[in-house]
C-alpha cells in the first residue's frame, strides 16, 4: 500500500471516528434529520469511511499497484451525504454514483483518476464544514461537494446553509488553493413552500458564482420520486438511480476531471 494511500486511510478513519463521537453529543436526533432519518442509523452504528473506499477507487488493488509503480493519479474526493455514500446499496463501492463517475471517466479515456468516497450518512452543510479540514489533509486534486439535502429536509434556514457552504469553500481556498472544486446543486423538497425552495435554489447559484466554483446540475433530476429508481424507503436511490445520478452531472464534471487527470494538456498547464 502506498504511503499516500495509508495517509488518506488514517485521516479519513479518524475523521469518521470524530463524526461518530460528535453525533453522540449535541448532534441532531434521528427525528430532527427529517425524511433521511435512516441516515443516522448508519452513523450511530459507527459510520466511518470504509477502508476500501478510503484507499481510493472501487478497484483499490489496481490503484495501489499504479501508485507503487509510480504512476501519477489525480485524487477526486466526493464529500456528501448518504446519497454520495451509497446508503442501502448492495455494493456501494462500485454502485454509488462517485464510483460510476470513475467508470465513466475510464470509458471516456480519462486515466489516472482515484475516487475517494467521503459521503457520510446524515451529513449537513454545518457538519461538512466542520470536517473539511480533515478532508483536505487527504490532498484532493478535485473536491466535489454534495451537501444540502439534509438541510432542506430539516428546514434549516437557507442563510445558515449558505454561510456553511461559503465557510467550507473559503477553507478549501485557504488550505488547498490548487484544488479544483465543484458544488452539486441540491433542491429543497416542495413541501417546504415556494419561498423556501426558491431561496434554497438561489443560494447554490450565489455561492457558486461568488466563490467561482463549478455548479453541477441537480443530482436527483429524474430520480427523486420515481419508485423504479429508489429503494423501498422511497428516499435513497437504488443502483439504477445512482447510474442516472452520475449521468446527470457527468457532462459538467467531465472537464474538471480532464483538467486534473495526469498527462492531460489542461492538467499540465495548471501545475
Amino acid at each position: 500500500m502506498s504511503s499516500r494511500t495509508m495517509r488518506t486511510l488514517a485521516i479519513l478513519l479518524l475523521m469518521g471516528f470524530l463524526a461518530v463521537a460528535g453525533g453522540c453529543g449535541t448532534g441532531p436526533s434521528p427525528e430532527e434529520e427529517g425524511v433521511l432519518a435512516s441516515d443516522r442509523d448508519r452513523a450511530d452504528a459507527g459510520a466511518m469511511v470504509r477502508p476500501e473506499v478510503a484507499e481510493g477507487s472501487s478497484a483499490a488493488t489496481g490503484a495501489e499497484a499504479e501508485a507503487d509503480a509510480g504512476v501519477p493519479r489525480a485524487r477526486v474526493i466526493f464529500l456528501g451525504t448518504s446519497l454520495t455514500e451509497g446508503f442501502g446499496l448492495e455494493d456501494p463501492d462500485s454502485q454509488a454514483w462517485p464510483h460510476r463517475i470513475e467508470d465513466m471517466a475510464r470509458e471516456a479515456g480519462i486515466e489516472g483518476i482515484e475516487v475517494v468516497n467521503a459521503g457520510l450518512a446524515g451529513e449537513t452543510s454545518a457538519a461538512g464544514a466542520r470536517r473539511i479540514s480533515w478532508i483536505l489533509r487527504a490532498e484532493p486534486d478535485l473536491l466535489v461537494v454534495e451537501l444540502g439535502a439534509n438541510d432542506g429536509l430539516r428546514g434549516i434556514p437557507v442563510d445558515e446553509m449558505e454561510r456553511n457552504l461559503v465557510r467550507l469553500l473559503d477553507e478549501v481556498t485557504a488550505e488547498a488553493p490548487a484544488a479544483a472544486v465543484a458544488l452539486v446543486r441540491m433542491e429543497a423538497p416542495p413541501n417546504m413552500g415556494e419561498e423556501y425552495t426558491a431561496r434554497f435554489r438561489e443560494a447554490f447559484d450565489r455561492v457558486a458564482h461568488n466563490r467561482d466554483v463549478a455548479l453541477l446540475p441537480f443530482l436527483l433530476e429524474g430520480v427523486a420520486g420515481d419508485p423504479a429508481l429508489n429503494l423501498p424507503d422511497g428516499i435513497h436511490p437504488n443502483a439504477e438511480g445512482h447510474t442516472v445520478m452520475a449521468a446527470n452531472v457527468w457532462e459538467a464534471l467531465r472537464p474538471l476531471l480532464e483538467q486534473v487527470a495526469p498527462g492531460s494538456h489542461s492538467a499540465d498547464e495548471s501545475r
